[in-house]
């Protein structure tokens, strides 16, 4: 890496900030963000939470802009549901203690059809730099990509049944750590209520119950 090149520069910068400081400035920086012209609403965030385990989510439903929080309705009231039945950590927690991020931030409107459009992949590449971003400051242990599109942005998924239930060692913006893929919460799909998912997804939350870095955070919550 050339000394004076950008992601020089800007590791030099994490290395004199705080990450604190720093996820405050980043979080300020995106929620400013107008890549995307189709989007229908700007960014959500779940706040600066200096974390190390993120949840990655798809994009924004309708819900979220107007309530300004990620996973605000139905498939985040499943995905709480989740992480309190087998981690022992309430949704309150999760928000305090989890940084939320997303492939996408916006929500992408409706298609023709009347479901969430899919993001467009200049729209996924427009956003990729945000969760690099994200990746660099926080330097996570563990990240927990939620449906199909947040998983392909770590490893291939060409079927749920082969990613779900299992952990991965990923490297991306320089950085390695955990990946235990969740299906989306959404009733969108039966998937994760009928079989195998449902199996694989009790399997999946156990491996991240498990896991050293939830396992501190609900021990601080007892």
């Amino acid at each position: 890496m050339a000394k004076n090149s950008p992601k020089a520069q800007y590791s030099s910068i994490v290395a004199r900030i705080s990450r604190q400081q720093l996820l405050d400035q980043h979080v300020a920086q995106l929620q400013r963000c107008r890549r995307c012209p189709r989007m229908e609403s700007t960014p959500v965030s779940g706040g600066a939470i200096a974390s190390d385990v993120m949840i990655i989510g798809q994009a924004p439903g309708p819900r979220e802009p107007v309530l300004q929080r990620p996973f605000a309705h139905t498939a985040g009231k499943t995905l709480f549901r989740w992480f309190e039945e087998f981690c022992r950590i309430n949704e309150a927690a999760v928000r305090s203690k989890i940084y939320f991020a997303a492939v996408c931030r916006c929500f992408p409107g409706k298609n023709s059809g009347g479901t969430d459009r899919v993001p467009a992949p200049d729209e996924i590449r427009n956003c990729a730099s945000w969760m690099d971003n994200e990746i660099e400051i926080l330097r996570p242990r563990l990240i927990i990509p939620v449906g199909r599109l947040a998983i392909t942005q770590f490893i291939d998924c060409a079927k749920l049944e082969k990613v779900i239930g299992r952990k991965f060692r990923v490297e991306r913006a320089g950085h390695r750590f955990d990946v235990i893929p969740l299906p989306h919460p959404s009733g969108a799909s039966p998937w994760h209520k009928i079989a195998p998912g449902k199996a694989l997804l009790g399997r999946a939350l156990k491996l991240i119950a498990r896991h050293s870095a939830v396992v501190a955070k609900a021990a601080s919550e007892s």
